[in-house]
């Protein structure tokens, strides 16, 4: 059976990646970098979670019943 998505490669190469970044890099500067991540991960969420906010709405002019206002 072949699989179409290995999870655990998935890590390991998101680990890698990072340590690549990250190997010649100060505390300070590791540090920062972490926290750029997670900014922008933090910005993404917002976004997608604003998205599917308004996704539900209904439509402008409309009642949750489909019927004109």
């Amino acid at each position: 059976m072949k699989k179409d998505f290995d999870c655990v490669e998935m890590k390991r190469k998101a680990q890698e990646k990072i340590y690549e970044d990250i190997k010649d890099l100060t505390l300070e500067e590791e540090i920062e970098y972490f926290r750029k991540g997670a900014e922008q991960f933090q910005l993404e969420l917002d976004q997608l979670r604003k998205q599917k906010k308004t996704d539900k709405q209904p439509k402008s002019g409309k009642k949750a019943s489909g019927k004109a206002v």
